[in-house]
């Protein structure tokens, strides 16, 4: 037992952390609600809500038979699909100008200190490559391209091999300079818990798609940073959830 590991869990830290000091009561200007874009970056813009070909889906029945799908089809997903569930997972709620963020999920503080990258083999209108989501835009920038996309994948989440196998990895990485402008050490548990808000929403919504996913927490955490391009300080890769088409079950 390791209960210096443990207190991780807890909110004693709050008692600890001297507000007065934040960057947000020093009046630091806050950090960008989402990385910049890079000047020439090519960005592919997604369907709009609304204008979705997705059908309707009864919330209770998607929860009662939310499960992990680690065995995918090799249909590709649309754009349509995927542009529903990265809306699901970190989409604005209502056009938003700069002091407005108001997402598809819960975040301490509204801070969303959460990047979505999707590592998509197999998506329509789009090349094998690592993208990054712009909620604010609702589009996609592209990162990467690679050949070996899926193997790569598998070898950075320690031989999984579905997480190549499916048409699209989702990669959140966090950005903890937003989190700690306003809640210092006491962001780090907070964190985490706003990556599960936004993996359970996907898993939720794959429902709609004909879709299945698997969360997955373990990687190797220097391979998964260097496949994203991030540093792995200032932004680095928290969590993962693979995303495919499935077999349609019985009514």
């Amino acid at each position: 037992m390791n209960k210096e590991q443990r207190d991780f869990l807890k909110d004693s830290v709050r008692k600890r952390v001297d507000f007065s000091r934040t960057g947000q009561s020093r009046g630091v200007p806050e950090p960008p609600w989402q990385k910049p874009t890079p000047a020439g970056s090519p960005t592919v813009s997604l369907p709009a809500a609304g204008n979705w070909n997705v059908p309707a889906c009864d919330l209770r029945e998607a929860i009662a038979r939310r499960q992990s799908h680690r065995r995918f089809l090799t249909l590709p997903l649309s754009l349509d699909d995927l542009s529903f569930l990265l809306w699901a997972a970190q989409g604005l709620r209502q056009a938003a100008s700069p002091r407005q963020n108001f997402r598809t999920v819960p975040s301490a503080g509204c801070r969303h200190a959460l990047e979505t990258y999707v590592a998509a083999m197999r998506v329509q209108g789009l090349d094998k490559a690592i993208y990054r989501f712009l909620p604010h835009g609702h589009s996609l920038v592209k990162v990467k391209g690679f050949d070996r996309l899926e193997s790569l994948l598998s070898e950075a989440t320690f031989g999984q091999r579905f997480c190549g196998d499916a048409a699209a990895t989702f990669v959140w990485t966090a950005v903890p300079e937003r989190m700690e402008w306003r809640y210092a050490e006491a962001s780090y548990k907070v964190i985490a818990i706003d990556a599960g808000h936004a993996c359970q929403n996907v898993y939720l919504a794959c429902a709609a798609v004909g879709c299945g996913a698997c969360a997955v927490a373990a990687y190797d955490q220097a391979r998964m940073d260097e496949l994203l391009g991030v540093d792995g300080d200032e932004e680095f890769a928290i969590y993962l959830a693979a995303v495919g088409k499935v077999q349609s079950e019985p009514s």
